[in-house]
Order: C-alpha cells, then structure tokens, then sequence
C-alpha cells in the first residue's frame, strides 16, 4: 500500500519537530542516525498520513514512538489507538518505548529495538507466498563464502544481523 502524499504543513510541522527535539527523542536519534544501529536507516518525524511518528526505518518498516507523559493525558489513549491502526493497516511495525523507560533502562530499551527489528525480519521471510521458481544452489556452494565480486561474505548468526555484524 502505498503511502499518501503529506501535505506542505505536515512537513513544515515535522521539521519543526526535528529542530526541537525532546531530551529523550535526542538520545535515542543518537543511537539511531547514521546507521549506528546494527547499519539500518532510521529517519526521525517522518510524516505518514496525517501523522508525525518519532522514528522511522522504511527498510523494516519500523515506527518507533517515544511516550512521554504528554501520553497520560485524558483522551490521548484513543488518539494513540487510532494511529496505531492507521500506521499497521499500511503493515508497518510499532514499538512504543516510555520516556520513562528510556531514561532508568537504556540496555533494556536496546533489546527491545534488536526484538522489534528481529521480528520484522522474521514477518519479512513470512511474508505472502512467492510464486515458486527453480531452488538455487547456496551461495557457500556457488561461490564459496565470497560474493561474485571476490569480497567475504559476511558471517550472520541465525535469524539476521547481530549487533556485532555492520551490514554494508
């Protein structure tokens, strides 16, 4: 599904927003920008729709929203839900991270990043059937363990990239 055109005040809006950033949207874009985080590139208030999400990797097609106590105020829930069905009927992933959490845990808020990546990997491999084709040789067995242009593949654990693995 494609995305729907923004408007010229949406975008004045998000680069508003990137201007000035919160303290906990500043530590996380830290993490995330310029591909520091296991080589994937994240954006940051990006608008979709009529939304501004905080993060986001179109690669993965990974929103990443950070809550913060604005999050607690009466009728903010139903807002919240609302975009979250608006963003996942256009198959985009979610993680919502509380400022809170962010700020007391960080190592814990990086597993839930690496979590919420391996699960779009996953969702990727499962996705809708291909139509089927001829099976190719493994790569190892054509090539070796170098790609057609002579450099090394490189070692990925089981299921995807680790965050010891750049991708290139």
């Amino acid at each position: 599904m494609s995305m729907p055109r923004m408007s010229s005040r949406m975008k004045r809006h998000a680069r508003a927003m990137r201007r000035n950033p919160t303290r906990s949207e500043g530590r996380m874009w830290s993490w995330l920008r310029n591909r520091r985080f296991i080589g994937y590139k994240f954006r940051r208030q990006v608008p979709i729709g009529h939304y501004i999400v905080d993060f986001y990797c179109a690669e993965l097609k990974l929103v990443i929203e950070l809550d913060g106590t604005h999050h607690r105020s009466p009728g903010t829930d139903e807002y919240d839900d609302r975009r979250t069905a608006y963003l996942r009927r256009r198959s985009l992933h979610m993680l919502r991270i509380p400022n809170e959490q962010l700020i007391r845990d960080s190592e814990i808020v990086v597993e839930m990043i690496q979590a919420a990546i391996d699960q779009c990997l996953r969702s990727r491999e499962n996705g809708p059937p291909h139509p089927p084709s001829a099976p190719s040789p493994p790569a190892e067995k054509r090539w070796g363990r170098r790609a057609l242009d002579g450099r090394a593949l490189p070692r990925m654990r089981e299921g995807g990239p680790s965050s010891s693995s750049k991708r290139s």
